[in-house]
């Protein structure tokens, strides 16, 4: 420690302690498990009554979702309540898929405490419908063991690519995803060159090797084709991306998680900017009327915008990951600045950790000013 400049007040040290409580979760001997009082919280919340309160929930279970490989799929069936503007209308899948996600995270395995001294290794996979990504490595009685989980769906635009882009996605996916435990690389790269940043080996597991991942992207409860869709609007395909949206926005759960509650604000602020109201107005209806009222450096661009659920998405290219759109809302923008800077997982970040952290999940022009 002295060699590292850390310093410890004695008052606040515990010894000989079998876990310690760090940043939210439980650091024991074999691992990480979740809080146990986050669990209990979790397991006795009592049903959602309206749109608010499961979001509420879903902040909570976005925070504890890394420690199982189920959790977006699981999800699925409440996505149709995200929605906005839609009647609330709590069925008996909702409730089944509820009490589902409970258990599963109130029997979430230990993850193991990533060893930067031993070699890691990626699983991932992807079906038509999403992306399964697993990071693990053996301990030292040669067991394997999972860190962390990292499924979800495919985006609309994504389910239209090759099989070997898919597989590529996948790929990328999984780097970005774990890229804190794989790389101190602190700079964000787009496009392919985040290959760059790696020294690696891919090595090809057939399906039935592959167990982990393989099961993670074929998830029935992913499948569009498979799902219970709210029947105000049979053929919405946005209903489809609704979860998927949820675990952007909890997609870190030591930093995303709080930023859960500004999704319906961000919603709204739409309609209040000029520019991106007419891009939202345009993916609704994309008519030659709505297209030809954009600017012309807007249509060179529009294919880098796409609705997910009720949140407009940014990309700058094919492999790019799908960021959310902020508007120009100055206390908007604050808040989630705010957010990830006063994180309580953050270790609040400074400033360019704090600008580096939000452009994985978010973008508006001109972020560093």
């Amino acid at each position: 420690m002295r060699e590292n400049k850390l310093y410890t007040n004695l008052k606040k040290c515990v010894f000989c302690a079998l876990e310690i409580p760090v940043l939210g979760c439980y650091v024991i001997k074999d691992g990480v498990r979740a809080d146990p009082e986050k669990i209990s919280s979790f397991r006795s919340w009592p049903t959602p009554k309206n749109q608010t309160e499961l979001r509420q929930w879903l902040g909570l279970a976005n925070y504890l979702h890394k420690y199982t490989k189920d959790y977006a799929g699981l999800m699925q069936p409440m996505s149709s309540l995200l929605k906005k503007d839609v009647a609330w209308d709590w069925r008996l899948e909702h409730q089944d898929a509820f009490e589902a996600v409970k258990k599963s995270l109130a029997s979430a395995p230990v993850l193991m405490l990533p060893d930067t001294s031993r070699p890691f290794h990626v699983v991932c996979d992807a079906s038509d419908f999403a992306i399964g990504c697993t990071l693990m490595q053996f301990d030292h009685e040669g067991r394997e063991r999972v860190v962390s989980y990292q499924p979800r769906q495919m985006k609309h635009a994504e389910r239209n690519y090759p099989v070997h882009d898919k597989e590529l996605l996948a790929m990328r996916y999984a780097l970005m995803k774990f890229r804190v435990v794989l790389t101190s690389l602190s700079a964000w790269h787009d496009g392919s060159r985040v290959f760059a940043e790696y020294n690696f080996v891919v090595h090809y597991k057939p399906g039935k090797n592959n167990i982990l991942a393989d099961a993670l992207s074929r998830r029935p409860d992913y499948d569009p084709r498979q799902l219970t869709r709210y029947q105000g609007d049979p053929d919405n395909e946005d209903d489809d991306e609704d979860c998927a949206v949820c675990m952007e926005l909890g997609i870190n759960a030591t930093v995303s998680s709080p930023v859960l509650p500004l999704r319906q604000q961000i919603a709204d602020a739409y309609d209040d900017d000029a520019f991106y109201a007419g891009i939202t107005r345009y993916l609704r209806n994309p008519t030659a009327d709505a297209l030809a009222k954009l600017t012309r450096p807007t249509r060179g661009t529009i294919t880098r915008y796409d609705l997910d659920g009720d949140l407009l998405t940014y990309a700058i290219d094919t492999f790019d990951t799908l960021r959310i759109v902020i508007p120009a809302d100055d206390d908007l923008r604050a808040r989630l600045v705010h957010k990830y800077h006063d994180a309580p997982a953050g270790g609040h970040l400074g400033r360019e950790k704090t600008f580096a952290a939000i452009p994985h999940n978010f973008f508006w022009p001109r972020m560093y000013k």
